[in-house]
């Protein structure tokens, strides 16, 4: 556990690394580097303490790389999101085990969550701008949409492997398990892709009003919503003069302006509803099928109890890769996600494949 902790912050070195050599903007990859001198800093700090040869943990781990591929390919605000997800998770295990040791809480346990805010606030050239595209990257990427494409996942092939295993203990795999498996992933991932949709344009529809009449105002009444952003930023700990200065500038690009008012008075991120639902829909609806399919595939080659040993084969395999892509935003090790994730999913199959034997003697 000691030793995870200085991979954890070694792993936020190289990330905090890779965002500023990815970083256009001068002012941010000056941030992003003092970010990487810091979590350095922690990791040899930690090693010290605990004794550990820092020179051989230097490397960043798998999980670290694989954010790295992620950002590469879907663009790295992807992995700061990562990376403040991580910081409240840190955060809130360090309050957590305080709390269950009965030992005082000091405020201290949060102060790594706002480390990158303070710099970023601190810096003489921040611009409203800058401060508007750390707020976006914080809020609406990140870590969620990759875990939700590995939960949908997960869903499909939990669900589709209990289905599947229920109809081969009531028939020992002989009859309509194909056609049952096959009408649960379809099922399932119309489901989900509906749920998706109706989801997103819910989403969008309830906030699209409300955007509208904070246009109107920032058009009708721009003075005043200067000192609101003014206010806003003084209620971060800039300045007065400084945030009054930011606000001006950020008023001068009236999108900019309207959607950091947005976000901060409304509690609503723009970027996220500017989403397609019919593309959210279809994404769900791929994610949930290539889980679905994977107990599906043996039985389409194979009957009765060979089929029945490969479809657990596989789905126990399915869930073990879900286990251990779990642990990208979890951290935990990855043999015992990895396992854990088959338990449970064997478990349910088990439950399933017990009922559907005793109605298949019972109806025979």
């Amino acid at each position: 556990m000691k030793k995870n902790n200085v991979q954890t912050e070694v792993d936020a070195c190289f990330l905090y690394l890779k965002l500023a050599e990815h970083e256009s903007d001068p002012t941010l990859v000056n941030v992003f580097r003092q970010m990487s001198e810091i979590e350095k800093s922690h990791a040899e700090a930690f090693a010290k303490k605990e004794n550990l040869p820092f020179e051989s943990l230097l490397r960043p781990s798998w999980r670290a790389k694989t954010m790295n591929v992620i950002g590469k390919v879907f663009g790295y605000d992807y992995v700061l999101g990562f990376l403040m997800d991580t910081e409240k998770n840190l955060s809130n295990a360090v309050i957590s085990t305080k709390q269950k040791n009965k030992q005082a809480i000091t405020g201290m346990e949060t102060t790594h969550v706002t480390i990158l805010r303070s710099i970023l606030e601190k810096e003489k050239n921040v611009t409203g701008a800058q401060l508007s595209k750390m707020e976006k990257s914080h809020r609406s990427v990140g870590g969620n949409a990759i875990r939700a494409a590995v939960l949908g996942g997960n869903d499909g092939l939990v669900s589709n492997f209990s289905l599947i295993m229920g109809i081969a203990g009531a028939t020992s795999g002989q009859e309509g398990v194909l056609l049952a498996g096959l009408a649960g992933l379809l099922a399932g991932a119309l489901s989900m892709a509906l749920g998706e949709w109706i989801s997103v344009r819910s989403s969008q529809e309830l906030y699209e009003n409300q955007m509208k009449l904070e246009m109107e105002e920032l058009e009708t009444n721009p003075e005043g919503e200067m000192k609101e952003l003014a206010l806003i930023y003084m209620a971060k700990g800039i300045p007065e003069e400084q945030a009054h200065h930011m606000a001006s500038e950020l008023l001068k690009n009236k999108d900019l302006a309207h959607e950091t008012l947005v976000r901060e008075e409304l509690g609503i991120n723009a970027e996220e509803l500017k989403g397609s639902a019919v593309e959210a829909a279809l994404y769900s609806f791929i994610l949930f099928a290539l889980g679905a399919i994977v107990p599906v595939i043996p039985f389409m080659f194979s009957s009765g109890m060979p089929a029945i040993v490969l479809s657990v084969t596989a789905s126990a395999a399915g869930l073990f890769l879900i286990g251990a892509a779990i642990t990208l935003f979890t951290g935990r090790n990855v043999w015992f996600s990895g396992f854990r994730q088959v338990l449970f999913g064997l478990a349910a199959a088990t439950v399933t494949f017990g009922i559907g034997k005793l109605i298949g003697i019972s109806m025979g």
